[in-house]
């Protein structure tokens, strides 16, 4: 069977600078993969031309087995990947269940409802009539996942959710993915914390250069492979 998601050779370009050089990855249903790198490695460029805001040829990126490069981001969206952005984006002029609601404007049919999400983050119904601008910065970020879990996908994007977020915190969202995973949900985490990708993920990515060096089980891969993959050394 064809891989839910994958990427075949996939380049990427800002004007004339290149990004990213011939990436494969495949991403099976309810699998969770971590993508690990240095700033700089073509982490969030990789997330970006998938979910649709960075251009690509057609059959380098297949979803169900369907070309979808260079579709516009709400064709990806309603196709079932959805994508958590780096900073959280939330609408500050809306509530909070507002901000929720925006998710479930695509339509999709799917196992998430304000209530399901609600049992999953108990936070967001207590602060569900507050402006997202009143939140904690982790609190923010459940929202975030949340208005990407309502668009029912069946592949979530993360781009570095841990990132500016205290320990405890960031355990409390990781603690969220096997409930999100028992959906069958397959969950792709930008990551530059190795040890929490290590946790989490079923397989890793190990990007330098917007290349991949590495890729392997968290098991089967040594701490020296990983950092001689992580800083070219």
């Amino acid at each position: 069977m064809a891989p839910l998601l994958e990427t075949r050779g996939l380049t990427a370009f800002y004007g004339d600078f290149q990004a990213l050089f011939g990436i494969d990855v495949a991403i099976d249903r309810g699998e969770t993969i971590a993508i690990i790198g240095a700033n700089g490695a073509g982490k969030s460029t990789f997330l970006r031309v998938i979910c649709g805001l960075l251009g690509a040829e057609p059959d380098r990126v297949r979803h169900r087995d369907e070309a979808i490069g260079g579709l516009p981001a709400n064709r990806i969206v309603a196709r079932g990947i959805a994508m958590v952005l780096e900073g959280r984006r939330l609408f500050a002029s809306l509530s909070v269940e507002e901000n929720l609601r925006m998710g479930a404007d695509v339509g999709r049919k799917g196992p998430w409802s304000l209530e399901r999400l609600y049992r999953l983050f108990p936070i967001l119904a207590e602060r569900r009539r507050a402006s997202p601008a009143t939140l904690s910065g982790g609190q923010q970020q459940m929202a975030a996942i949340g208005r990407a879990l309502m668009t029912n996908p069946d592949v979530l994007l993360c781009d570095e959710v841990s990132l500016g977020l205290a320990p405890v915190v960031i355990r409390e969202l990781y603690a969220a993915l096997p409930a999100i995973r028992a959906e069958g949900t397959a969950i792709v985490v930008v990551e530059q914390d190795i040890n929490q990708a290590l946790q989490v993920a079923d397989r890793v990515y190990c990007f330098m250069e917007g290349r991949v060096t590495l890729t392997g089980t968290p098991k089967a891969l040594s701490r020296e492979q990983i950092r001689a993959a992580y800083f070219g050394m």
